[in-house]
């Protein structure tokens, strides 16, 4: 680390093109507020981390005057190689750009503004007619505080809501904002009237009593594939004086999503000003796969294409976070987009399976401890694909826990009562589901799910063990 003291040094720094526009945003606030002059050679490679030194050797110029050279952190190879053809010392900076901040001796702020977006969350409640009031009310609570900007209340097609007024109505009261997912212009017309802001969807169809309604309405085509009816429904609803967002509609894997992306890319080509949205439940709901990679995918390329509003649904069991998701997500794309940096590093939430890297110990620091135990109590570890039991003089390792117990019984241990056995039978079986998963265990702390992380259920049998486990890890709490 570059001693944050030494002031007016002219430092030279190599990097990748992916890194490029980070980098040079990076040093040019580090620059005024440390007081270094720096270089930025940009070599022909995406990926910095793929360097050597050697390969950097053989291009790197450094300018007149430089005091000393950082490259990428990850990159490989003999230092030595690079002073002597640089003449002057180099050093490894950190793994990601970043962290530069902190490289120097900094509080990190490459994150201070992290959370604004601007993409709008619809979260649709499907076959809402069949709600009761206090069910519709209940819900659309639940999904404000998962992140949700507009409550969309989706009819039953065939099926007649006449109250669908006095619902919407009851929600506008306690503050929602409402959008009405219907094709029935009776329907459309009562919600709208009892404040609804919102109507999906208009195509042909119903195109006409659009002008009655009185709000913004999402437009589709009469048939996805070859955008039939787009146009001329988008040029009525500017005849009418109908204000619209515009939704070429996406399709389910195997019947035509990567036509349906290029759709969006052809619309928004075609119509650079008009506002648009996208409902992603058509993958998400019906796609065999957790639901957080796709959204992050979705909400990424609608970041990129400027689309600023998704409709999502949370109904099949494998989505049912999506809003949550989408919440995080948005927040995590505007950043990328906007800083011009890549999303990685930034938002841990959205990463539930395999989170946190792996804290390793060793066999000699763990027979170490074994050696310093003098409480009865063990201590357990997740790592190199074993569980690990230690206690006072006292090292067992089996990557089935049942074995454990087994050789336990072998050192003639008694003093473990049924508490304490349970007890440990709780934390080897989460420590075996981290060693499954690559996840980072600790004793007496919840395994890291991301925002699906809830707070560790009971303790030990004492607290010894706690306290070696140090500190327990921040975890996501919905708002009350």
């Amino acid at each position: 680390m570059i001693d944050a003291s030494l002031t007016g040094e002219r430092i030279h720094f190599v990097t990748g093109k992916l890194s490029e526009h980070a980098l040079r945003n990076m040093l040019e606030r580090l620059a005024g507020q440390i007081g270094f002059q720096p270089t930025v050679q940009v070599l022909n490679i995406t990926v910095a981390a793929l360097m050597t030194t050697d390969w950097i050797a053989r291009r790197i110029e450094v300018p007149e005057g430089t005091d000393r050279v950082v490259i990428p952190g990850l990159c490989k190879g003999d230092m030595a190689l690079l002073e002597q053809k640089t003449g002057v010392p180099v050093e490894r900076g950190p793994e990601d750009c970043r962290r530069l901040d902190e490289w120097f001796g900094q509080k990190r702020q490459d994150l201070d503004d992290y959370g604004e977006h601007n993409i709008e969350v619809i979260a649709e409640i499907n076959h809402a007619n069949r709600f009761s009031h206090k069910e519709l009310f209940a819900e659309s609570t639940r999904l404000r505080l998962a992140g949700a900007d507009v409550i969309d209340v989706g009819c039953t097609p065939g099926e007649s809501w006449t109250d669908i007024g006095n619902a919407i109505a009851m929600l506008v009261d306690e503050g929602f904002r409402v959008s009405v997912d219907s094709f029935e212009p009776g329907e459309v017309l009562s919600a709208t009237q009892a404040g609804a802001s919102l109507v999906l969807s208009v195509n042909s169809r119903n195109v006409e009593a659009a002008g009655d309604w009185g709000c913004e309405v999402v437009v589709v085509p009469d048939e996805p594939s070859t955008l039939k009816g787009f146009d001329e429904t988008i040029a009525r609803l500017e005849v009418l004086a109908v204000p619209c967002r515009l939704d070429p509609v996406l399709e389910p894997i195997g019947f035509g999503f990567a036509a349906s992306l290029g759709r969006y890319l052809d619309v928004r080509k075609r119509y650079p000003k008009s506002e648009m949205m996208m409902g992603i439940g058509n993958l998400t709901e019906l796609t065999d796969v957790d639901s957080a990679g796709i959204n992050t995918l979705l909400l990424g390329f609608c970041q990129e294409t400027g689309i600023h509003s998704v409709l999502t649904t949370e109904v099949i069991y494998w989505s049912r976070s999506s809003v949550k998701e989408c919440d995080l997500a948005r927040a995590l794309v505007y950043h990328a987009v906007t800083n011009k940096t890549l999303p990685k590093h930034v938002e841990p939430q959205l990463v539930t399976l395999r989170s946190g890297k792996q804290q390793l110990h060793g066999d000699e620091a763990l027979e170490q401890l074994a050696l310093a135990i003098r409480d009865p109590n063990f201590r357990i570890f997740a790592e190199r694909g074993e569980v690990h039991l230690v206690g006072k003089h006292l090292h067992l390792a089996s990557r089935d826990p049942f074995q454990l117990f087994y050789q336990l019984a072998a050192h003639d241990r008694t003093d473990v009562d049924p508490n304490h056995a349970f007890y440990l039978g709780y934390e080897m079986a989460k420590a075996v589901t981290a060693l499954t998963l690559g996840k980072d265990y600790r004793q007496d702390q919840a395994l890291d799910w991301g925002y699906l992380t809830e707070s560790e259920i009971g303790c030990g049998p004492s607290d010894a063990a706690a306290r070696v486990a140090g500190p327990r890890k921040k975890t996501y709490k919905a708002p009350e």
